[in-house]
């Protein structure tokens, strides 16, 4: 098991164990399917076990752990058929997110995406004067994605509805890495044509919702959803 931070303040100990693990899962430091007990959580946390069984039983309602016995649980790690079922979960409601920004978003939530997406394609002129398959090139591939989640953070925070953010923020949580991975691999390869078409959809995203066309906007984000979401079910069980 990788190491976690240590963690202080007690009065919100609780709260800092649901979210360091919810990290560590999400940054798969605890991997899909591997087997964590209580005692083995605390010790690396650096606290005692009452904080962390309570964030256990946080993180199983989200079901980003499962249940392994009495002091132990297991990282989620989903079938094929259940995987393809949650994707289309998160589809609708990515689409659904877009909707509402088109109808909702303000001013300044639109500028911030629009400075994003520019921040991004400064990046990715960077890329093409670097060795494919270069540090360089990864290196400035991840911050392109980091920019793409932040870009679909913003356009769930201007669909101005905490249910759906709340959802989305546990959709978020899993793959989190994987996606990332799997991203880093199609650049590499043959798929990297598919990256770039995947990449210049969120600018039309934004113009959609810039426009306040809920259509569109709810068409291309289904669209744009569902092409991440095929090529990511279809790197898990390509083996």
């Amino acid at each position: 098991m990788g190491q976690l931070p240590h963690l202080s303040s007690p009065a919100t100990l609780g709260d800092q164990a649901y979210a360091a693990i919810r990290d560590a899962i999400i940054s798969g430091v605890l991997k899909r399917g591997e087997k964590v007990t209580e005692r083995g959580l605390a010790e690396s946390l650096d606290i005692s076990a009452t904080p962390v069984r309570e964030a256990l039983r946080r993180l199983e309602q989200d079901r980003l752990v499962e249940r392994a016995g009495p002091r132990s649980v297991r990282i989620a790690k989903f079938e094929e058929e259940e995987l393809r079922e949650f994707t289309m979960i998160e589809d609708s409601l990515r689409a659904l997110s877009a909707r509402l920004a088109a109808e909702k978003s303000t001013a300044a939530a639109r500028r911030e995406m629009r400075e994003l997406l520019d921040r991004a394609d400064a990046l990715r002129g960077q890329v093409e004067g670097v060795g494919a398959g270069s540090p360089e090139e990864r290196e400035l591939v991840v911050a392109i994605l980091e920019c793409m989640r932040r870009f679909h953070e913003l356009v769930d925070r201007a669909s101005g509805n905490s249910t759906l953010i709340q959802m989305l923020r546990m959709v978020d949580a899993f793959g989190a890495e994987e996606r990332r991975a799997g991203v880093l691999s199609e650049v590499g390869g043959e798929r990297r044509d598919a990256v770039e078409e995947r990449y210049r959809q969120h600018r039309a995203i934004y113009d959609a919702i810039a426009a306040g066309d809920a259509d569109r906007a709810e068409d291309l984000m289904r669209s744009h959803s569902r092409t991440a979401n095929t090529s990511r079910v279809a790197a898990r069980f390509s083996d």
